[in-house]
């Protein structure tokens, strides 16, 4: 592991700043009655398959950016077995750059980048982390690394990594030891979220002494007060240990946790054992089911996974877990209304599963991976087309910090 006094740890006044916003009017009508559920995107319906079996509402336009096995773009590098977790970062020169987990075990996994100039053109590829076991999901950090989690059994960890440059990961053992899906971090406060894929997983704080610095803090588990899936329920935390899972009676289980996200101050993550999508108000710390596959049948979203969400807008996307090879949507209105609708669907893929859904920082394109592909290769895809412009904000948040290098030891 990297010597701590190598980072440097954020100084930019306000980067955590605590937002002392009220609640967004769509959190305070989640609190007061259920939301109405209207089937189908603003986006409209999906259409024919293009040459790569995409099928995209009208306006969208897709490409194969990188395909496991074969040299990215004009690069000598090997684009990696099973994509899975995705993160977009921001380039100092003005275009972006697209991380992806692979879950592959027995060592063989990691992290791999594609580096993209400002008009879309591939300009490099490289691994930001080897070595590592079944790399499942992650989370981008508000200063600029990727957090890359074992989906590794009891022994899974968390390792965080560079984007900017060919590198290698450091493990942040305080992140706790357990079945690691995702990692999500709240800006205005720096604690990182982690999800827990078991049907008898957890939800975890870890909560930094410093912001912006993993190598000291203290890991928590959640616990419940009441039953979200009737109401809000209050949510407390109880220390937990950093060698293991947390499986105290006083801790609530949350069945196969997978992807998180975080966006004006809610908490976005999603169970695939009971197939639901959850929001947690980080400020009132009250937990509720956001929509509940199992008692949503007429909605297309049928299974979860990966969750992403389009920041100029709130829109929330969600890969399904396998089923009809769906990325599906969930937007929000001002007065509580929730439409469920499907945003992509791949043709021809059935023995795959949708994984790392990623926008640009500027939220023109979309990058997501089919983890098997047609032949059991993977392949990634870019989305280009008109995403939606703002219609609400459910609230105010911190924003997000310049970003600045982690150190490249490895762990």
């Amino acid at each position: 592991m990297a010597p701590l006094s190598r980072r440097r740890v954020l100084t930019t006044t306000g980067g955590f700043a605590l937002s002392t916003a009220v609640a967004g009017s769509f959190w305070q009508t989640v609190l007061s009655a259920p939301a109405a559920l209207t089937v189908g995107s603003r986006y409209g319906p999906v259409g024919a398959p293009d040459s790569n079996g995409l099928r995209l509402p009208a306006g969208f336009i897709g490409r194969v950016v990188a395909r496991s096995g074969d040299p990215v773009g004009p690069t000598s590098f090997r684009w990696h077995r099973a994509p899975d977790g995705g993160g977009c970062f921001a380039r100092r020169d003005g275009g972006w750059i697209y991380v992806s987990n692979a879950e592959i075990g027995s060592g063989d996994g990691g992290v791999s980048a594609i580096a993209f100039d400002a008009d879309g053109t591939i300009a490099d590829s490289y691994a930001v982390l080897t070595g590592t076991s079944r790399n499942c999901a992650g989370g981008v950090t508000p200063w600029g690394t990727w957090l890359s989690c074992e989906e590794n059994g009891a022994s899974g960890r968390v390792w965080e990594c560079d984007p900017q440059t060919p590198g290698q990961g450091v493990q942040r053992p305080l992140l706790g030891s357990f079945n690691h899906e995702a990692a999500a971090v709240d800006p205005a406060t720096g604690a990182v979220y982690l999800t827990e894929d078991r049907p008898d997983g957890r939800l975890y704080r870890f909560t930094p002494h410093t912001p912006g610095d993993l190598s000291a803090g203290s890991l928590q588990a959640a616990m419940l007060t009441g039953d979200p899936a009737t109401g809000p329920a209050a949510v407390t935390w109880r220390d937990t240990g950093t060698d293991g899972p947390d499986r105290s009676a006083a801790t609530a289980t949350f069945d196969g946790g997978e992807g998180a996200w975080i966006h004006d101050d809610d908490l976005l993550f999603t169970t695939k054992g009971d197939r639901r999508v959850w929001e947690f108000d980080l400020r009132s710390d009250r937990l509720a089911v956001l929509h509940d596959c199992i008692a949503a049948p007429e909605a297309p979203l049928d299974a979860v996974d990966n969750i992403v969400v389009h920041d100029r807008t709130g829109d929330i996307f969600v890969a399904e877990d396998g089923g009809n090879m769906e990325l599906c949507t969930i937007e929000r209105s001002a007065g509580g209304e929730r439409r469920v609708g499907t945003f992509l669907r791949i043709d021809g893929q059935d023995g795959s599963e949708i994984t790392g859904p990623a926008f640009t920082p500027d939220g023109e394109r979309l990058l997501v991976s089919s983890q098997r592909g047609t032949d059991g290769r993977g392949i990634t895809y870019e989305i280009f087309g008109p995403f939606r412009r703002p219609a609400i904000r459910s609230g105010a948040s911190g924003r997000y910090a310049p970003a600045r290098r982690v150190g490249s030891g490895g762990g």
